[in-house]
This record gives C-alpha cells, sequence and structure tokens, in this order.
C-alpha cells in the first residue's frame, strides 16, 4: 500500500513541475501612444546619446536667415572700396589706411538678438567688460540716414597694443544693419571720419 500512495506522490509532484515549467505569458501589447516605426534604434530621435533632449536649432538643419526685403546702399569715402559678400556678411570694405583694419556690413532679419547684447559682444571683442542699460544709453552716438537713425558706439581697448571699434546698427526694412570698423586703434581713428559720413549716406532700395 505504502509505495503506491508514495508512486502517486511522486506522479503528482511531477505534473506539477511540468505545469510550471510549460506556462507561457503572453506578449504585451505596444504602447498605443507611440506609432509603430516612431521608435529608431537607440531611442527617440529627437534624444542625442546621453538621453538629453536637443537644444533647439540643434533638431536638424537650421535654416539659412532669410534676404533681407530691400537692399543697404551707400556712398562710398574717396578710394575706399567694396565687395558684395551675399548672406550675413553683406558686404566687406577696404580701407586704405595703414594697420590692421575691417570694415563690414552685416544683415540679421528682425531685431538680431537686441542692441545691448550685440554691443556687449563689440565690446568683447576687444577685452573690454559689458555695459549695463545706462552705460550703453550714455555711449550711444545717434547719426541720421535715409534708412534711419543708427546708433553708433566708439569703443577703444585698454593695454599698451590697443585696438578700437566703431560700429552702428539700424533697424530698417525688416532686418537690422550692422555698419562696423575695427581693427588696431591708429588705423581705426584714420578711418573714422570717413567711416561716419559712410554712415551717413546709408539708404534702402
Amino acid at each position: 500500500m505504502f509505495p503506491a500512495l508514495f508512486a502517486a506522490a511522486l506522479f503528482i509532484a511531477g505534473c506539477s513541475r511540468d505545469d510550471v515549467t510549460h506556462f507561457t505569458v503572453p506578449k504585451s501589447a505596444p504602447d498605443p501612444a507611440v506609432p509603430a516605426g516612431a521608435m529608431p534604434p537607440g531611442g527617440n530621435p529627437m534624444m542625442p546619446p546621453g538621453g538629453r533632449p536637443a537644444p533647439p536649432g540643434m533638431q536638424g538643419d537650421v535654416a539659412p536667415p532669410p534676404a533681407p526685403s530691400a537692399s543697404l546702399r551707400w556712398t562710398l569715402p574717396k578710394g575706399w572700396s567694396e565687395k558684395r559678400e551675399g548672406g550675413m556678411r553683406y558686404a566687406t570694405f577696404t580701407v586704405p589706411v595703414q594697420g590692421r583694419i575691417d570694415g563690414s556690413v552685416v544683415v540679421l532679419p528682425g531685431p538680431a538678438g537686441g542692441e545691448l547684447p550685440n554691443v556687449n559682444r563689440w565690446r568683447n571683442q576687444i577685452g573690454l567688460p559689458p555695459l549695463d542699460e545706462a552705460a550703453l544709453a550714455r555711449a550711444r552716438q545717434p547719426v541720421k540716414s535715409q534708412a534711419g537713425t543708427l546708433s553708433v558706439y566708439d569703443f577703444t581697448s585698454d593695454g599698451d597694443k590697443k585696438s578700437r571699434v566703431v560700429a552702428g546698427l539700424v533697424e530698417s526694412g525688416g532686418s537690422t544693419w550692422f555698419v562696423k570698423l575695427t581693427g588696431d586703434a591708429g588705423a581705426v581713428a584714420a578711418a573714422r571720419a570717413d567711416f561716419l559720413r559712410l554712415m551717413e549716406s546709408l539708404r534702402l532700395e
């Protein structure tokens, strides 16, 4: 009797193990909020390695700024020449003075970030600290032209070998135009009067 009961118990235990071994769980259904094919291998297409979302403007190709709705024109001083560049650097001036000097016209759409950040960027380029709004107003020199009144700034760096920037900006025709002369302090000083006359001659066509 006992051997028969023991064999029956082993048979029942074996059946239980088989039931557990062969039990299957159905696969989970895909999340309906994520369409099939929307997630490439590696995760979110907007999520770079490391898991942080890509910053604005870095999630794909960035379109170039739109062309200005009107063209800026000017009268060149005697002896100056120009090269039309296209794009953001609209033109480059060749200035007939001794020393390192660069003259340029740059155009950006809309307000282009605002006056104070752009002026402080110019100051940073020659090693000067930033201004606040009150100091900006004191440094501003208005220059009238047919394209509008430019806000003109003139800064010279510290130190033995000085650099200088004379630059003006005007928002006109849906764009902001930057007219800038920078380089060695002596070279910029020699060209400054002609440069101010060029600014006064600005017009939109």
